[in-house]
């Protein structure tokens, strides 16, 4: 085990590297040039850009010079690598503002709906999972699949428009069932006491988060069916039953640790989500977080923040698929590494 995550700590800084070289060079094959937006002037996601054509061509040469732009990419890119080095992120484009310093609130944003999302996807969708491998064929297994099936098929930008349409109009919601669609916090509730803000939030976040479960939800229940499903067919499963232990016992004790394999594979792979967050459902709702801040940052080119974006995400992806192969060996002492 030792030799093994030895390995795989010497790995991750090379992998890293390949992930952002090759993130570095894709953001810059997108057409479009910060310095030509600065110069022309725009407006998106409510940023204003105040440069406008007045601009001279000897100002924008020093701009480019400014920010490593008139090198050539490689170089840029081993300009860029030496600032993350020294744990640089680098200065956005527009506004000259650090980039860690501006990432730092859309990421803690994200970081909560995102949990709070994850919590709730595995809290529904395992037990609901176990609970069908273990009565196959039944009527909650079969109406379990056909609602997760659709569920899983429905589109997250139809789903969130919808649950706008229907719920985000006080007069017209079905059973009085209203939430607000915009934003995370009423504007009254600044300088509350931390109960009322607490319940204000859970109050504009309920649909958001609804929006990035259900999808997941799908996928972790069938996974954790299928698991279930292939292990309790195995011979010491059957021991234990003719042992006479409990099903109870012989699910959740004996069956359950080593059908949650592809469950810790799966997890590894949703984690990343903590950081990236979901696009569409943060524009939808308008969404201060990391999606709509990436969002953002591809439509004004700001290579910075999104090379600290595929860098978060990278690191943490590794991270994650390093603790689930330790955890495969926690879950079945067979498991070995050598």
């Amino acid at each position: 085990m030792r030799t093994y995550l030895l390995k795989r700590l010497i790995l991750l800084p090379v992998t890293l590297f390949g992930i952002t070289l090759i993130s570095f060079f894709m953001i810059h094959l997108a057409p479009g040039d910060p310095a030509t937006l600065k110069r022309q002037g725009m407006s998106e996601g409510g940023r204003a850009v105040t440069d406008t054509r007045r601009g001279t061509e000897d100002a924008l040469t020093k701009w480019r010079a400014r920010y490593d732009l008139d090198q050539p990419l490689p170089v840029q890119y081993l300009r860029w690598v030496n600032r993350l080095r020294k744990g640089d992120l680098g200065q956005t484009f527009f506004g000259n503002k650090d980039v860690w310093d501006e990432m730092k609130e859309p990421l803690w944003v994200t970081v909560r709906l995102e949990a709070v999302a994850l919590l709730l996807i595995f809290a529904v969708a395992i037990p609901v999972g176990i609970y069908s491998a273990w009565r196959p064929e039944t009527f909650f297994d079969r109406m379990s699949s056909l609602t997760l099936f659709v569920l899983y098929s429905l589109p997250a930008f139809w789903v969130a428009t919808m649950l706008v349409i229907i719920f985000g109009n006080r007069e017209q919601a079905p059973f009085g069932l209203w939430f607000p669609v915009t934003g995370l916090q009423d504007d009254r509730m600044v300088g509350a006491g931390g109960w009322e803000v607490l319940k204000d939030l859970a109050h504009h976040t309920f649909l958001p988060i609804l929006c990035l479960s259900y999808g997941t939800m799908a996928v972790v229940s069938r996974y954790m069916r299928a698991g279930m499903l292939e292990v309790i067919r195995q011979d010491y499963i059957r021991t234990a039953r003719a042992k006479g232990l409990p099903e109870s016992s012989v699910v959740l004790k004996h069956a359950l640790r080593n059908a949650l394999f592809p469950i810790v594979t799966l997890t590894a792979a949703l984690l990343p989500l903590l950081v990236t967050g979901s696009i569409i459902v943060e524009v939808v709702f308008t969404i201060p977080g990391m999606g709509w801040y990436a969002y953002d940052a591809i439509l004004r080119r700001e290579y910075n923040v999104l090379m600290a974006t595929f860098v978060l995400s990278g690191v943490l992806e590794l991270f994650a698929i390093l603790v689930s192969d330790v955890l495969y060996a926690f879950l079945d002492p067979r498991v070995s590494y050598e």
